[in-house]
Protein backbone atom coordinates (compact mmCIF):
# COMPACT_ATOMS: atom_id res chain seq x y z
CA UNK A 1 0.00 0.00 0.00
CA UNK A 2 2.87 2.85 1.13
CA UNK A 3 4.84 1.36 -2.16
CA UNK A 4 1.53 2.48 -4.42
CA UNK A 5 0.73 5.80 -2.72
CA UNK A 6 4.74 6.43 -3.00
CA UNK A 7 4.22 5.57 -6.84
CA UNK A 8 1.07 7.93 -6.92
CA UNK A 9 2.92 11.14 -5.12
CA UNK A 10 5.83 10.73 -7.78
CA UNK A 11 3.26 10.66 -10.53
CA UNK A 12 1.48 13.45 -9.07
CA UNK A 13 4.76 15.59 -8.56
CA UNK A 14 5.23 14.81 -12.14
CA UNK A 15 2.20 16.09 -13.37
CA UNK A 16 2.61 19.40 -11.34
CA UNK A 17 6.25 19.97 -12.38
CA UNK A 18 5.47 20.16 -15.87
CA UNK A 19 2.96 22.59 -15.62
CA UNK A 20 4.56 24.59 -13.44
CA UNK A 21 7.12 24.77 -16.28
CA UNK A 22 4.69 25.62 -19.05
CA UNK A 23 5.79 22.62 -21.67
CA UNK A 24 2.68 21.05 -22.98
CA UNK A 25 3.79 18.17 -25.32
CA UNK A 26 2.36 17.80 -28.55
CA UNK A 27 1.00 14.06 -29.89
CA UNK A 28 3.54 13.10 -32.53
CA UNK A 29 2.49 14.44 -35.50
CA UNK A 30 1.15 12.19 -38.70
CA UNK A 31 3.71 12.17 -41.08
CA UNK A 32 1.92 10.01 -43.23
CA UNK A 33 -1.49 11.45 -44.05
CA UNK A 34 -2.84 14.16 -46.04
CA UNK A 35 -4.11 14.95 -49.66
CA UNK A 36 -2.01 14.34 -52.43
CA UNK A 37 0.46 17.62 -52.76
CA UNK A 38 -1.15 18.53 -56.56
CA UNK A 39 -4.51 18.23 -54.07
CA UNK A 40 -3.58 20.56 -51.57
CA UNK A 41 -2.02 23.30 -54.26
CA UNK A 42 -5.07 23.41 -56.16
CA UNK A 43 -6.77 24.07 -52.92
CA UNK A 44 -4.61 26.39 -51.23
CA UNK A 45 -6.11 29.90 -50.41
CA UNK A 46 -6.65 32.31 -48.19
CA UNK A 47 -10.12 33.05 -46.42
CA UNK A 48 -10.69 35.39 -43.76
CA UNK A 49 -14.41 33.79 -42.63
CA UNK A 50 -13.44 31.65 -39.75
CA UNK A 51 -15.79 29.85 -36.97
CA UNK A 52 -14.98 30.04 -33.26
CA UNK A 53 -14.46 26.17 -33.02
CA UNK A 54 -11.42 24.82 -31.31
CA UNK A 55 -8.84 22.95 -33.33
CA UNK A 56 -7.66 19.36 -31.65
CA UNK A 57 -4.40 18.87 -30.09
CA UNK A 58 -3.64 16.37 -33.33
CA UNK A 59 -4.62 19.51 -35.43
CA UNK A 60 -1.49 21.64 -33.64
CA UNK A 61 0.78 19.04 -33.53
CA UNK A 62 0.29 18.36 -37.10
CA UNK A 63 0.33 21.72 -38.24
CA UNK A 64 3.21 22.87 -36.05
CA UNK A 65 5.37 20.39 -37.36
CA UNK A 66 4.25 21.42 -41.19
CA UNK A 67 5.32 24.66 -40.42
CA UNK A 68 8.22 24.20 -39.09
CA UNK A 69 8.59 21.25 -37.37
CA UNK A 70 12.25 18.33 -37.57
CA UNK A 71 11.60 16.36 -40.39
CA UNK A 72 15.62 14.92 -40.33
CA UNK A 73 15.79 14.25 -36.75
CA UNK A 74 19.86 13.69 -37.54
CA UNK A 75 20.95 16.87 -38.21
CA UNK A 76 17.88 18.62 -36.67
CA UNK A 77 16.74 20.30 -40.22
CA UNK A 78 13.16 21.43 -41.13
CA UNK A 79 10.19 21.02 -42.75
CA UNK A 80 10.55 24.68 -44.13
CA UNK A 81 14.34 25.47 -45.54
CA UNK A 82 16.44 28.30 -43.49
CA UNK A 83 19.09 30.49 -45.02
CA UNK A 84 22.45 29.43 -43.86
CA UNK A 85 20.61 26.86 -41.76
CA UNK A 86 20.31 30.00 -38.67
CA UNK A 87 17.16 28.30 -37.98
CA UNK A 88 16.19 31.68 -36.97
CA UNK A 89 12.48 31.56 -36.48
CA UNK A 90 10.71 31.38 -33.25
CA UNK A 91 6.75 30.99 -33.59
CA UNK A 92 4.35 31.96 -31.17
CA UNK A 93 0.76 30.71 -30.82
CA UNK A 94 -1.83 32.51 -29.85
CA UNK A 95 -5.12 30.86 -28.34
CA UNK A 96 -8.12 31.71 -26.27
CA UNK A 97 -6.35 30.28 -23.36
CA UNK A 98 -2.27 32.00 -23.52
CA UNK A 99 0.33 32.55 -25.48
CA UNK A 100 3.09 29.97 -26.04
CA UNK A 101 5.96 28.89 -27.90
CA UNK A 102 6.49 26.01 -30.22
CA UNK A 103 9.64 24.00 -29.76
CA UNK A 104 10.66 21.61 -32.50
CA UNK A 105 13.51 20.11 -30.44
CA UNK A 106 10.87 19.18 -27.64
CA UNK A 107 7.50 19.06 -30.19
CA UNK A 108 6.36 21.12 -26.99
CA UNK A 109 4.36 24.59 -26.52
CA UNK A 110 6.02 26.45 -24.01
CA UNK A 111 4.01 28.51 -22.02
CA UNK A 112 4.36 32.12 -21.83
CA UNK A 113 1.34 33.85 -20.84
CA UNK A 114 -1.85 32.93 -19.59
CA UNK A 115 -5.11 34.74 -21.11
CA UNK A 116 -7.03 35.37 -24.34
CA UNK A 117 -4.35 37.63 -26.07
CA UNK A 118 -5.82 36.90 -29.77
CA UNK A 119 -6.82 40.47 -30.67
CA UNK A 120 -3.15 41.62 -30.16
CA UNK A 121 -2.02 39.83 -33.40
CA UNK A 122 -3.52 42.00 -35.88
CA UNK A 123 -6.11 44.52 -36.45
CA UNK A 124 -9.04 42.84 -38.97
CA UNK A 125 -11.92 41.83 -36.76
CA UNK A 126 -11.60 37.73 -37.28
CA UNK A 127 -8.20 37.96 -35.23
CA UNK A 128 -10.09 37.60 -32.32
CA UNK A 129 -12.50 34.95 -32.86
CA UNK A 130 -10.82 32.65 -35.12
CA UNK A 131 -9.02 29.93 -32.71
CA UNK A 132 -5.56 30.18 -33.65
CA UNK A 133 -2.99 33.15 -34.56
CA UNK A 134 0.62 32.08 -35.20
CA UNK A 135 3.22 34.89 -35.22
CA UNK A 136 6.30 34.39 -36.91
CA UNK A 137 9.38 36.03 -35.37
CA UNK A 138 12.65 36.54 -36.52
CA UNK A 139 15.98 36.64 -33.93
CA UNK A 140 18.44 38.78 -35.88
CA UNK A 141 21.37 37.93 -33.78
CA UNK A 142 21.24 34.04 -35.07
CA UNK A 143 21.80 35.52 -38.32
CA UNK A 144 25.23 35.20 -38.84
CA UNK A 145 28.07 36.53 -41.62
CA UNK A 146 25.69 39.00 -42.75
CA UNK A 147 26.01 42.65 -40.88
CA UNK A 148 23.54 44.67 -43.37
CA UNK A 149 20.09 44.67 -42.07
CA UNK A 150 18.28 45.18 -45.41
CA UNK A 151 20.01 41.79 -46.19
CA UNK A 152 19.19 39.65 -43.21
CA UNK A 153 15.37 41.35 -43.68
CA UNK A 154 15.29 39.72 -47.38
CA UNK A 155 17.03 36.71 -46.17
CA UNK A 156 14.53 35.80 -43.19
CA UNK A 157 11.48 37.04 -45.35
CA UNK A 158 11.87 34.48 -47.78
CA UNK A 159 12.14 31.99 -44.93
CA UNK A 160 8.96 33.06 -43.33
CA UNK A 161 7.57 32.59 -46.46
CA UNK A 162 8.53 28.58 -46.97
CA UNK A 163 6.88 28.65 -43.39
CA UNK A 164 4.16 29.88 -44.21
CA UNK A 165 3.00 28.34 -47.34
CA UNK A 166 3.63 25.19 -45.27
CA UNK A 167 1.08 26.39 -43.25
CA UNK A 168 -1.13 26.73 -46.23
CA UNK A 169 -0.81 23.67 -47.94
CA UNK A 170 -1.36 21.88 -44.38
CA UNK A 171 -4.06 23.70 -44.29
CA UNK A 172 -5.80 23.11 -47.56
CA UNK A 173 -5.35 18.98 -46.95
CA UNK A 174 -7.43 19.50 -43.95
CA UNK A 175 -9.79 21.59 -44.89
CA UNK A 176 -9.23 24.65 -42.81
CA UNK A 177 -9.01 28.25 -43.37
CA UNK A 178 -6.13 30.68 -43.42
CA UNK A 179 -4.48 33.55 -43.85
CA UNK A 180 -1.26 35.20 -43.68
CA UNK A 181 -1.26 38.70 -42.97
CA UNK A 182 0.96 41.46 -42.35
CA UNK A 183 -1.36 44.34 -41.06
CA UNK A 184 0.31 44.01 -37.19
CA UNK A 185 1.07 46.50 -34.66
CA UNK A 186 4.36 45.46 -33.96
CA UNK A 187 5.51 47.62 -31.00
CA UNK A 188 2.34 46.85 -28.85
CA UNK A 189 2.63 43.05 -29.72
CA UNK A 190 6.32 42.75 -29.57
CA UNK A 191 6.01 44.74 -25.67
CA UNK A 192 3.27 42.03 -24.99
CA UNK A 193 6.03 39.13 -26.35
CA UNK A 194 8.94 40.85 -23.99
CA UNK A 195 11.01 40.66 -27.37
CA UNK A 196 14.56 41.78 -27.68
CA UNK A 197 15.38 45.05 -29.94
CA UNK A 198 16.91 41.90 -32.44
CA UNK A 199 13.87 39.82 -32.60
CA UNK A 200 11.55 40.92 -35.21
CA UNK A 201 7.77 40.46 -35.65
CA UNK A 202 7.86 39.40 -39.49
CA UNK A 203 3.71 38.08 -40.30
CA UNK A 204 1.16 36.25 -38.59
CA UNK A 205 -0.91 34.13 -39.94
CA UNK A 206 -4.57 32.99 -38.65
CA UNK A 207 -6.11 29.24 -39.03
CA UNK A 208 -9.10 27.66 -37.71
CA UNK A 209 -12.45 26.21 -39.48
CA UNK A 210 -14.68 28.10 -42.19
CA UNK A 211 -17.20 29.48 -40.99
CA UNK A 212 -20.62 28.28 -42.51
Amino acid sequence: MKSMLVVFLLFFVGITTGQENGAIKLPEPDTNGGAPLMTALQKRSSNRNFDTLSLSMRQVSNLLWAAYGINRPESGKRTAPSAMNWREYTIYLFDKNGVYAYDPETHALMKILKGDYRGYCGVQDFVSVAPLNLVYVSDFSKMSRIEDEEMKLIFTSADCGFIAQNVYLYCASEGLAVVVRGLIERDKLSSLLKLKPEQKIILSQTVGYPKK
